[in-house]
């Protein structure tokens, strides 16, 4: 191994960075809002991604397993996470990416690559079976010997990590706790490690994103937890997973031009987006505190990476 997993992943010596966001519809109400900065846990492995892969890749790290293999979308953040792990700590890497379509690498399939990742482009058909048995069983033939994470690194493991997350915020009160959602491991683990009487509020990322609650209540099965009130919001997808519109888009220009702190069009921007909406219509009380985390942005890491 290049370096350990577990010297990386010491809880201990992880900062907690918090950059208050002064938005204008939430001043109009009281309402502060703290963005909690994971972004700048490292330059490779941030955001809810070093907290999500932390458990999987200690195991990976004690069991002596040399190959980790996962699946994502052509912008995934959790897919250059991975890339990055094997590049930092010696594993190799396989990359599964949903669709077949004949297209040019974006930049952060292209950083993937260029961090030691195979790239294996399959057909949406095929990757819906990503969490079948036998489709994973072949898989643990073909790779042997190897550890499979499932798709955005959300797992019982994952959901363990990031409960420590929010476990940092001991001491500070705040009235809700929010993040973006894509696959329901990172609002799994809030929802775990939050205190009681903060509202947990998820932001999905994708059109469609009901199955979210249920795939969360199938997470949190494997815990006691405090029965902590939470939410998704469906609503601010802005027409689905990694797409975006013109208003989206001149939100995010505008909090960069004045907070400095780009926020990705994939999950941050559309979650700060949303918050502020809510506070504009009156669903966040008055006066709330909100601590609403920044979970990296992959595109931005892997253009700076690829000169763009």
């Amino acid at each position: 191994m290049k370096h350990t997993v577990s010297a990386f992943f010491d809880s201990e010596k992880v900062p907690l960075n918090r950059q208050s966001l002064d938005l204008p519809d939430l001043q109009q109400h009281g309402i502060s809002l703290d963005l909690i900065r994971d972004d700048l846990l490292h330059p490779m492995i941030a955001g809810n991604k070093w907290w999500k892969l932390k458990y999987p890749l200690l195991q990976a790290e004690e069991q002596k397993i040399s190959r980790l293999v996962t699946f994502g979308g052509a912008w995934s953040n959790h897919i250059l996470a991975v890339a990055a792990a094997g590049h930092l700590f010696g594993f190799h890497t396989t990359g599964i990416i949903r669709g077949d379509e004949q297209r040019d690498l974006n930049p952060v399939l292209k950083q993937a690559r260029d961090w030691g990742m195979q790239l294996e482009h399959i057909s949406r058909d095929l990757y819906r079976r990503k969490n079948h048995p036998g489709y994973l069983e072949q898989l643990r033939k073909n790779c042997d010997p190897c550890l499979i994470i499932p798709e955005g690194g959300t797992s019982p493991q994952a959901v363990r990590g990031t409960a420590e997350m929010v476990s940092r915020l001991s001491g500070v009160h705040y009235d809700y706790l929010c993040c973006p959602v894509g696959t329901g491991g990172t609002v799994a683990g809030m929802i775990l490690g939050a205190p009681r009487g903060i509202e947990i509020v998820g932001f999905s990322a994708l059109k469609g994103g009901e199955f979210l609650v249920p795939a969360v209540e199938n997470l949190l099965k494997n815990f006691d937890y405090n029965g902590c009130d939470w939410s998704i919001q469906n609503e601010f997808h802005f027409g689905g997973y990694a797409r975006s519109t013109p208003e989206l888009r001149q939100f995010c220009h505008e909090i960069e031009s004045i907070h400095h702190v780009s926020l990705d069009l994939v999950y941050t921007g559309k979650m700060i987006f949303g918050i502020n909406e809510l506070a504009r219509r009156g669903f966040i009380k008055k006066g709330a505190k909100i601590a609403a985390w920044h979970t990296g942005n992959a595109f931005g890491l892997a253009c700076a990476k690829q000169g763009k």
